[in-house]
């Protein structure tokens, strides 16, 4: 018995070296790609990310992705519910929802170093077919968002696409596809193979919030009929009510609301609208009344916000 708990030790020591040496590896490449801080798009999945600091929380839209961080931590807030993920976790975000996000581990000798890798439903759906149920049948979460442990043969899959950095552009596009569908295989064997499986092929009341999701997002400048929406993917509106906060932490009215304050945050900081013409342009009529819902939800009033949100971008200290 001795024996056979020292053999398990052993082998346990070594599984975790050789985490830590692949881990090691996937920093070594980020660090590579990005000397400083900042984003990079390395092809038309994969961004790889960097902070030497952690950051105050920022506003934005999630897409349905794969994150990592092989150094540091990272928070994303969907609601009222907090995500993080660590070197040793990664996040699975499965729909497109406005959310807030910030790095809360980060030094300049151990900088966060991450990436996000975008999950076509497509390609995941091929996967499940291809497998046919050879990947874990597990549990689905209703929500959104989830985080996972990160196991080492996801963590190989995925040095394995970063290292196409390195080699010649023919190799790099044949071999491409080819980690990408493994990585999707391991995911669906994980923790959120479930949820990943129930969403890419298998309909129900998550599908249908997610078609919701997509009209809301069209129509987020017009007023608010959750009648018409409930009966535009089939569902009762107390069922559609319950199933949209289960799956985004928020109900279709503060799921509007956050899309439109996103938008007139972008339109008065890249497009030089003014307060007036931003809310009006996202479905605000009562401008008074977009100034304290806007105050609200960032904490200052749209043109202070804005103005140290330009002073900030010009030093170079934030990224939205």
């Amino acid at each position: 018995m001795n024996d056979l708990t020292t053999v398990d030790v052993k082998e346990e020591k070594k599984d975790k070296l050789l985490l830590e040496a692949k881990r090691s590896k996937l920093v070594e490449h980020i660090a590579r790609a990005l000397p400083k801080d900042g984003a990079v798009i390395l092809s038309d999945e994969l961004l790889v990310f960097r902070a030497s600091t952690p950051s105050d929380l920022e506003h934005g839209i999630s897409f349905p992705s794969l994150c990592l961080t092989v150094q540091g931590a990272k928070e994303v807030i969907l609601g009222e519910d907090a995500y993080c993920y660590n070197a040793n976790h990664y996040l699975i975000t499965a729909a497109a929802l406005p959310i807030e996000s910030r790095v809360i581990e980060a030094s300049k000798d151990k900088p966060c170093l991450g990436l996000v890798l975008k999950l076509e439903p497509g390609s995941v759906s091929a996967v499940i077919a291809e497998t046919a149920g050879s990947a874990k049948q597990s549990p689905v979460s209703k929500r959104a968002f989830s985080v996972s442990p990160l196991d080492e043969d996801l963590l190989d899959a995925v040095l394995r696409l970063l290292a196409l950095q390195d080699l010649p552009p023919d190799e790099a596009t044949f071999l491409r596809p080819l980690i990408m569908r493994e990585i999707f295989f391991r995911l669906l064997k994980g923790d959120q193979g479930g949820w990943l499986r129930h969403t890419a092929v298998l309909g129900g009341q998550s599908q249908r919030i997610n078609e919701a999701l997509e009209l809301l997002r069209q129509d987020f400048k017009q007023p608010l009929r959750i009648a018409d929406f409930a009966q535009a993917v089939g569902m009762s509106v107390s069922s559609f009510h319950h199933h949209f906060k289960a799956v985004t932490a928020m109900s279709p009215v503060q799921f509007q609301r956050r899309l439109r304050l996103q938008e007139a945050r972008r339109l008065m900081l890249y497009e030089d609208y003014d307060a007036a013409q931003a809310g009006y342009s996202v479905g605000y009529e009562d401008n008074a009344y977009f100034s304290r819902e806007y105050k609200r939800h960032f904490g200052n009033p749209p043109r202070r916000d804005v103005q140290q949100l330009k002073e900030a971008n010009s030093l170079g200290s934030i990224k939205i």
